[in-house]
């Protein structure tokens, strides 16, 4: 019997993810559900790692959009065609036109042969429709891996800002001085954490930074608090 999957990703604990839940159950109520929270910039992720061995021929992923299975154009172009040929159907619900069934559909030769010598020429014109829907899939993955890409541009451009403002990112009135340990930290937490640009969980990141439970937590939320600063 094929299975109906659902798959729903955000970054961070910290968002919500019930709206993905919402769109996909609003259209596929059957959908098995599965979702996690992490980066979209690595395809290796735990929960994904698990559907992407458990899904068998016949079976269906449905996702909120292209950049819920990957940020990653290379990635995300790479798996989407593995699972087209183990016959997992794909469905993006706000990129239809890169779903499965679509491309299979524009793949197929559009202008019939004829046994005449303008066959070299359909055949040329069919290839160029594949190559075409190929490459819509290719933009629809590039364009969400051009959106994190963005969006890390905007928070160090208004971090930027907020420095040469005078203001100092992450102290506020009333708290103590950020040291140069607290720094260290969280470029680390920055740099490792599955919740930012990493890969590792908390307790992991909790021993790699040397700092206590508490102090991570701390360190973690001001790290958020600035990156919606600078967004907003």
């Amino acid at each position: 019997m094929c299975t109906i999957y659902g798959y729903c990703r955000i970054s961070r604990r910290t968002q919500s993810i019930e709206r993905q839940i919402r769109n996909i159950q609003a259209k596929y109520p059957e959908a098995v559900i599965r979702q996690e929270a992490y980066t979209g910039t690595k395809i290796n992720r735990p929960e994904w790692n698990k559907l992407y061995k458990a899904v068998r021929e016949g079976d269906t992923i449905i996702f909120d959009s292209v950049s819920r299975m990957s940020r990653n154009a290379d990635e995300g172009v790479k798996t989407y065609f593995e699972l087209l040929d183990r016959g997992v159907t794909l469905v993006f619900l706000k990129e239809h036109y890169i779903d499965t069934d679509t491309y299979l559909e524009n793949t197929k030769d559009k202008i019939a042969l004829t046994g005449s010598d303008e066959d070299e020429i359909f055949k040329g014109l069919n290839n160029y429709f594949r190559k075409l829907a190929e490459k819509q899939i290719r933009i629809a993955f590039e364009q969400a891996e051009k959106e994190v890409s963005d969006l890390h541009q905007r928070t160090k451009e208004g971090i930027e800002t907020a420095r040469l403002n005078g203001k100092v990112i992450g102290h506020k009135a009333g708290t103590k001085l950020v040291t140069k340990k607290s720094i260290a930290a969280k470029e680390l937490i920055r740099k490792h954490s599955r919740d930012f640009d990493g890969q590792l969980n908390d307790l992991e990141c909790i021993k790699l930074t040397g700092i206590s439970r508490n102090s991570y937590y701390k360190y973690k939320k001001e790290i958020i608090d600035e990156i919606n600063a600078a967004i907003c």
